[in-house]
């Protein structure tokens, strides 16, 4: 693979790039900003490090690790490969996941802080979910939408405290949005970003390196939960959660610009019995979860009807909160049979050569014969369990149900064995397999509930 990703960083960067153009076949009429679907294929561009962007306390021991490309999230250097292509890239880190245990540097998930005695009450006011059902030293997946019911962040909210939570931020600058709302509300509550960097501690022996590190107690710990713990004498949160389908926590050290190293090579040298490996966040792994990544998946114009997580606003929260009024208007008239959207995410199975990294492009989605693109892939990968293509993407409503035909434009790279780029694919269930701990849809579905209850 890395042989012909070489190929195409050679041979396609002006056929490609240069040619791309905005397919005008895939409605977006219900998008300020539509999503850019040219097809511009790998570029030879190599990523400027610079002061301008942080660098987390975690980013040299990545360097050390091995980190050989990194993205940018949350304004800092996300590390996302240690395997290079040529010795197995990303399919060996998932190995890794999948069979022992890895540590991963999510520094990038920037914790804000929301303190004071009217913690609660504002918290509620910004989540959709109930903030007021959440218990001290619990967790919770949540998302925040703006007025209009747009997705504007999918954190993990931990309650560290009666009158203190901290916002796990995905890819989005929550803070600032947070401040300004309560400029406008005044609640009694202070809100700043602290000097806390989690690791996340993730695959099937990670219950047993954390024993390790916490003592047997930590095997107590319930999803979502909490425990307060050190390591290397240096005080830390811990959660069991993660971004993938299989058993994990996340560590958050506190002061961590000053601890970084410690935590790291504790974490380190505790793990080494239980080989594990520094890798990147699991997207192939997350994927077939069913697991959302902001910016990629959903953003601020994607209302949670359209991608799974209907589920985040309930029918039965009585207290207000930003974008309640438009979401619930939504809620009315997807019942009512007419959707104010013109694509919802589904799960799709699909042929093609093995896709082992990320995707360069959103790749486009035909009907069944092929035909002007419809809709977009936006996270794919090979499943080495399945043995095949998955991915999330986006198709008109018409086309969400459950073994719809459907049919994927590949970039020249994952071409079918007869060279084809156009192969056939098919609507699928996600989860596309289960996970150690199953999230509130898989919960749902498995009691025969519709994500829209």
């Amino acid at each position: 693979m890395a042989v012909k990703f070489e190929h195409a960083l050679q041979d396609y960067p002006q056929q490609r790039a240069g040619a791309a153009r905005q397919p005008d076949s895939v409605d977006q009429s219900d998008r300020r900003v539509p999503i850019n679907l040219r097809q511009s294929g790998p570029t030879p561009v190599e990523m400027l490090i610079s002061t301008r962007v942080r660098k987390s306390p975690y980013w040299h021991l990545s360097c050390e690790a091995g980190c050989w490309r990194a993205s940018v999230y949350n304004r800092m250097y996300h590390p996302r490969g240690y395997v290079r292509p040529e010795d197995g890239g990303a399919m060996v880190e998932y190995e890794s996941l999948i069979n022992d245990v890895t540590m991963w540097n999510v520094a990038v998930e920037r914790q804000i802080q929301v303190k004071g005695p009217d913690a609660e009450r504002f918290v509620n006011y910004v989540i959709t979910r109930d903030a007021t059902k959440i218990k001290p030293m619990r967790g919770k997946y949540v998302i925040l939408c703006n007025e209009d019911g747009g997705i504007l962040n999918d954190p993990v909210l931990l309650r560290v405290a009666d009158d203190e939570f901290w916002f796990s931020l995905s890819d989005s600058d929550l803070e600032l949005w947070l401040r300004g709302v309560n400029i406008g509300m005044g609640f009694d509550v202070s809100i700043a970003e602290i000097d806390v960097a989690p690791v996340q501690i993730q695959g099937p022996k990670s219950e047993a390196l954390m024993a390790d590190l916490f003592g047997e107690g930590v095997k107590d710990i319930p999803y979502y939960g909490l425990m307060e713990g050190q390591v290397a004498g240096h005080d830390v949160i811990v959660s069991q959660t993660g971004f993938t389908g299989e058993k994990g926590y996340e560590i958050y050290l506190k002061e961590a610009t000053k601890y970084a190293e410690d935590l790291w090579y504790t974490v380190l040298a505790t793990g080494e019995p239980h080989n594990l490996r520094v890798i990147a966040p699991a997207h192939h792994r997350r994927i077939a979860a069913g697991i959302l990544s902001w910016g990629q998946d959903v953003d601020q114009e994607t209302l949670p009807f359209q991608c799974a997580l209907a589920y985040q606003v309930p029918r039965n929260k009585d207290a207000d909160y930003i974008g309640k009024q438009k979401l619930e208007k939504v809620r009315e008239q997807i019942d009512a049979g007419s959707p104010p959207f013109s694509h919802i995410m589904v799960g799709i199975r699909f042929g093609g050569g093995q896709v082992t990294d990320y995707a360069n492009d959103f790749w486009l989605i035909s009907g069944p014969d092929g035909g002007a693109p419809e809709g977009y892939v936006t996270s794919p990968w090979y499943s080495p369990e399945l043995e095949t293509n998955i991915a999330l993407a986006y198709v008109p409503f018409d086309l969400r149900a459950t073994g719809t035909r459907l049919t994927v434009h590949l970039p020249v790279e994952y071409a079918a064995a007869n060279g084809s780029t156009e192969v056939e694919a098919e609507v699928v269930e996600v989860p596309f397999r289960p996970s150690v701990n199953p999230n509130a849809r898989e919960r749902a579905r498995a009691k025969g509930i519709d994500f829209a209850d």
